[in-house]
């Protein structure tokens, strides 16, 4: 660890948090907003659904942990949500049990501390065309559909309302959009830069919104190191210092 010791952010899920810092992902977005604020770190896991998460939740998660997260974004459902394989192989987790299964990460996260916030994200839609355009034959059949992506969010959602745990419904964000079939994916599952601005804007309202003491959103934490200094770019007047801590001029989107 490196000091001073900031909020830990921890981003959990299947690939679409593995890959949140490619491709203008919400994860890098994160990053950037809360530089100097908070120290967001990955925990994601290409092609993993709620089964995985359960086998390895304590290590990731350790109860005696000298550092808990202050928040932990957790996303896992489209690889659940997936139709299952005459095989009895693949990802596929029947709609009670993944239910259950977040059930469960809910509680152990929330055992971790009482000061621990906790985001769920919703499965979001899928464009099926665009996933059958790159079907590969390496693969099996893949069953993914945008109507059992449905079903999968709207049970996260119940879940989480049951649990008084926040939630993205991200299913519903994403679809607002009138082009989201076009822009928001880059393969036709995962997010592409414009799908990944929906994720951020979705969970810096909820962070916004949240009656959470301490806030944790972006605007409300500390600045590290912002007080003015000497060693500053010299003003136009010659005499003072301009203070470029909160400076956000290079984002190409001014968030709320």
């Amino acid at each position: 660890m490196v000091g001073p010791s900031r909020p830990l952010f921890v981003l959990f899920g299947s690939s679409i948090v593995q890959i949140s810092f490619s491709n203008g992902g919400w994860g890098a977005m994160l990053s950037d907003i809360y530089a100097r604020k908070a120290d967001i770190v990955t925990r994601g896991y290409y092609g993993w659904n709620s089964r995985r998460a359960l086998k390895i939740l304590h290590q990731v998660f350790p109860k005696d942990a000298a550092k808990q997260p202050s928040l932990v974004i957790v996303y896992f459902g489209g690889n659940d949500s997936m139709g299952p394989h005459s095989s009895g192989l693949g990802p596929h987790v029947p709609l009670e049990e993944y239910v259950e299964n977040m059930r469960k990460i809910a509680t152990h996260l929330q055992s971790l501390s009482p000061d621990i916030r906790i985001i769920f994200l919703s499965c979001p839609p899928v464009n099926e065309a665009k996933i059958r355009e790159n079907t590969s034959s390496y693969f099996s059949e893949l069953v993914r559909t945008n109507e059992l992506c449905r079903q999968y969010s709207e049970a996260c959602i119940e879940l989480c309302n049951e649990m008084g745990v926040k939630v993205v419904d991200l299913w519903t964000a994403i679809q607002k959009r009138v082009d989201w079939l076009d822009v928001c994916f880059t393969d036709g599952i995962h997010l592409a830069e414009e799908g990944s601005i929906v994720v951020v804007e979705e969970v810096l309202k909820v962070l916004k919104e949240a009656d959470w003491k301490p806030s944790l959103h972006w605007k409300s934490i500390p600045t590290e190191f912002s007080e003015d200094s000497p060693y500053d770019l010299v003003a136009s007047d010659g005499k003072t210092t301009i203070n470029p801590s909160e400076w956000t001029y290079h984002r190409k989107i001014q968030w709320d």
